[in-house]
């Protein structure tokens, strides 16, 4: 089975707006659909709290017409128009949906984060983990949400194979960021995010690049911008994953980027499988 994850850091301005950043996007989600894949997981949405607009599923429709399209938008006391995550299926498939909440502090179960597909032989579940935030206002909170995240991904091990995929917002390794040294503090590599996502790790699951490709550098997943050189100079992070269940590990055929031109932000992470 083939897969493709993205965080598109607004499908709402994708569908809606002409700007150079919006047509560019466009563009990517072109290159998205020319995979075939048979589930595409989205994150950051950004869609309003009423859900997407008939543009919206119109726009969707046209480029996807052979998926069937699931989302979850935060709600409130969440921030209206803020994180969301969505789901396009290949209509033949049949899996069940579910949109778990995972006891997490502040707002974070009512922002739209997680959806699961529940398949006969495995779940395939999606992720926008919440960011520290500048001046790392929210790392403590950051914490207790990875705690309970390993605890739902452990949950779901337990009855079948897991694939999770998403926008993990943490650099795993030094490899994983072109500057290590300058971003000790900074959201996404601090110590205890680092050590949130090896402690999700050990509790059965596999970072398919890296068991793919090694200890390969240079290869990221987001580049900042806010810094118009940083994709020209591939000063990049990944922070964007897919994990499997330790025991689906020896299946993976490929993880890997896809290139997305000269759009910076998140580029789609592209995941197959031979699940026979």
């Amino acid at each position: 089975m083939r897969f493709i994850s993205w965080n598109i850091d607004s499908l709402n301005a994708a569908l809606t707006s002409d700007s150079a950043r919006a047509l560019l996007t466009r563009d990517t989600l072109d290159t998205v659909r020319s995979y075939d894949a048979d589930v595409i997981a989205i994150q950051e949405t950004k869609l309003p709290r009423t859900g997407p607009s008939k543009k919206h599923m119109d726009s969707l429709n046209e480029k996807f017409p052979d998926y069937e399209v699931v989302w979850r938008l935060s709600e409130e006391p969440a921030r209206k128009s803020y994180s969301g995550t969505m789901f396009l299926y290949k209509s033949h498939l049949n899996p069940i949906v579910t949109f778990p909440e995972i006891d997490a502090p502040d707002t974070m179960d009512s922002e739209g984060r997680i959806i699961t597909l529940e398949f006969d032989d495995f779940y395939l579940t999606q992720v926008y983990t919440p960011n520290a935030g500048s001046g790392l206002v929210r790392l403590e909170k950051r914490q207790e949400w990875d705690k309970k995240y390993a605890d739902y991904l452990s949950s779901l091990d337990e009855k079948k194979p897991v694939i999770a995929t998403g926008d993990f917002n943490v650099a795993h390794k030094e490899i994983d960021l072109a500057n290590p040294n300058s971003n000790r503090l900074s959201a996404g590599f601090t110590d205890e995010e680092r050590e949130g996502f090896t402690q999700l790790l050990d509790r059965g699951f596999t970072d398919t690049f890296r068991y793919l490709h090694g200890d390969v550098t240079g290869i990221y997943s987001w580049w900042n911008q806010r810094a118009r050189t940083s994709k020209v100079n591939n000063s990049g992070w990944r922070i964007d994953y897919w994990l499997v269940s330790d025991r689906l590990a020896d299946k993976v055929l490929k993880s890997e980027m896809i290139d997305s031109g000269p759009r910076q932000d998140h580029t789609p992470l592209l995941f197959e499988i031979d699940l026979t």
